[in-house]
């Protein structure tokens, strides 16, 4: 079996979303030892569970509270890519997840 493309994953995610996958976009980390407890869960899990991996991240396919993944420091503009290695999957610019940074 070949490996999914970006392009591929992005549009399996933008489906997932789009059909009420229900994600844990809250508690929003407030401090560095709430992200890293986020991070530590998503590092527990099985690196292919592509939907465990966007719930523990609170993907989002909307801006939350005006930020969305453009703004991210993870949020790689020429991919369409959020760069945290934890999570490390496709993004749209006007999404959101609960681990964005400035």
């Amino acid at each position: 079996m070949s490996k999914a493309t970006d392009e591929e994953l992005l549009n399996c995610i933008s489906k997932m979303l789009a059909d009420g996958l229900q994600t844990k976009t809250k508690p929003v980390p407030e401090d560095s030892k709430e992200f890293d407890k986020i991070v530590v869960e998503l590092q527990s899990l099985d690196e292919y569970d592509l939907e465990q991996k966007l719930v523990v991240a609170g993907y989002a396919n909307h801006p939350v509270n005006e930020l969305r993944c453009l703004e991210c420091m993870y949020y790689l503009t020429h991919r369409k890519w959020c760069n945290l290695p934890e999570i490390n999957l496709p993004a749209e610019a006007d999404w959101w997840c609960r681990l964005w940074r400035i």
